[in-house]
């Protein structure tokens, strides 16, 4: 068994809200999730290949979320759906990346729910901070020798921004 708990098989809050619950109440509560598929219920019920099944799943999440922070500049769907493809990995089997992951999809149910004006002043908002923080980037190490001329030419307007040679 993974040791994890199935976040939607447990009832509703336990006390009112502020009051804490003596140490141990809720145990009742806590449901082992059920395996869907009969080899992961085998390997669960061997801990030598419970270890070994942990650490593959802990490497293909590493990698998956390596390639997406190695890929996520690069045009095209590269990193996001990498780096939460990852996550979903590790939250097949990790309880911390499976709380993570329901944040995420929390998070995600937030912003769908917010107004067009607020999604609007929110992308303003994460554009100028982009801008700014690749006018910073400009102004204190420069432009990258490998953009062409014509764009050299155009961050030449830009306030502190120094063009080499």
């Amino acid at each position: 068994m993974s040791g994890w708990v199935d976040e939607q098989a447990r009832p509703g809050p336990r006390a009112a809200a502020g009051t804490p619950a003596p140490e141990g109440a809720d145990d009742h509560l806590r449901v082992a999730r059920e395996d869907r598929w009969a080899w992961r219920r085998r390997i669960r019920a061997n801990p030598h290949q419970l270890r070994v099944y942990r650490c593959i799943v802990a490497a293909i999440g590493l990698l998956l979320i390596l390639l997406g922070l190695a890929t996520g500049w690069l045009p095209g769907p590269g990193g996001i759906p990498l780096i939460l493809g990852g996550l979903a990995v590790w939250a097949s089997e990790f309880h911390w990346a499976h709380r993570l992951m329901l944040r995420f999809k929390h998070a995600l149910h937030v912003f769908r729910g917010w107004s067009r004006r607020k999604k609007a002043v929110s992308w303003v908002l994460f554009l100028g901070a982009c801008a700014l923080f690749g006018w910073g980037y400009l102004a204190l190490v420069g432009p990258p020798a490998w953009i062409p001329f014509e764009v050299d030419r155009v961050l030449a307007a830009l306030p502190g921004v120094d063009i080499p040679g």
